[in-house]
């Protein structure tokens, strides 16, 4: 993309809004659209500029589409932003446009977690029940931490968010987070959740675990919190979170030991009732993965385990020399 096509993209006060907005964090074109005060097609065009100069990128998300600072850009970006901050302190007019737009933010913040406490305020008590059969949460995610700890995070992807609490616990010790989710609406749960922290560092994506839609050895760590027992062949699942590692890159599975909780199947869609030791290295074998001893936390009628593996580096092809040397 050249130069001009930047700067003629950044030639409109709309867009300039558009751009210093996205760098407080992600959103939807009907939020952008509220918070601008214009109609959903007029910024729709404004945005479709933006993306054609490489300055934002748009992700579906159902019916809804959401943009975000592009990533493949990032110094370009930094350097748009401060140009932004700049023109903030240097243009009044610019100025008062922007404060009014963050005011106008706060309120999507607030609609978002709004719509987030309605969603706990429906399922609490089956969480709730749930809870209560195994370790605490912040037992389990002190023994996730320990087991991690041994090497960088890098980039790290987290397999059905959820309410993105795991995406949280570890976005200070992350480069970047990629937060994935099947269930629209439990990825808007995580957004209210996540939106605190900076836009560039963690992503939300709907996903789902057996066909990732990621490139291969994108990630430095694989988290599967409470998720690998709703797959009916966990299989996949493995060799798809091996793909997008890097050969040495990590997995932490955090699960169930078996058990016969039968009501689980019924109650909170559980299609495997946990998984043995033995199971678990089977699977990780299969997948390319080297284990690690598990951690048990035997807090609660379900006991939770917490599996680790690094992923082999792929082999190095032979050269032909040595080929025809065998």
């Amino acid at each position: 993309m050249v130069i001009e096509d930047i700067f003629k993209a950044l030639g409109d006060p709309t867009r300039l809004r558009i751009a210093r907005l996205l760098g407080a964090m992600e959103l939807a074109v009907g939020e952008l659209a509220q918070v601008l005060g214009q109609s959903q097609p007029r910024v729709s065009r404004h945005v479709g500029i933006l993306c054609d100069a490489g300055l934002a990128e748009r992700r579906r998300e159902g019916s809804w589409v959401f943009l975000r600072q592009s990533e493949s850009r990032g110094p370009l970006i930094e350097a748009v932003q401060h140009l932004l901050a700049l023109a903030e302190t240097e243009e009044p007019g610019f100025a008062a446009l922007c404060e009014a737009d963050r005011r106008k933010l706060a309120a999507i913040r607030d609609a978002r977690e709004a719509a987030a406490e309605s969603y706990f305020a429906r399922h609490a008590g089956e969480w709730d029940e749930l809870r209560a059969l195994h370790s605490a949460d912040a037992e389990v995610e002190t023994g996730l931490a320990a087991a991690l700890a041994a090497a960088p995070l890098g980039h790290l992807l987290d397999i059905g968010t959820g309410t993105g609490r795991i995406a949280e616990l570890f976005a200070d010790q992350a480069e970047r987070v990629v937060a994935l989710d099947k269930n629209l609406e439990m990825l808007r749960v995580a957004r209210a959740k996540l939106q605190h922290l900076p836009a560039a560092r963690v992503e939300l994506v709907q996903g789902d675990f057996g066909d990732l839609p990621f490139p291969d050895a994108s990630f430095d760590t694989v988290i599967l919190h409470q998720v690998l027992h709703f797959a009916p062949d966990p299989a996949p699942a493995l060799a798809e979170a091996a793909r997008v590692l890097r050969g040495g890159g990590r997995i932490a599975i955090v699960d169930f030991a078996s058990h016969d909780h039968e009501e689980l199947r019924i109650r909170h869609q559980h299609v495997r009732l946990g998984f043995s030791d033995r199971q678990m290295a089977e699977l990780l074998k299969g997948a390319g993965f080297i284990a690690s001893p598990p951690t048990a936390l035997e807090g609660g009628a379900l006991v939770v385990k917490i599996w680790t593996a690094e992923r082999r580096a792929a082999a190095s092809p032979k050269s032909p020399a040595l080929e025809s040397a065998q």
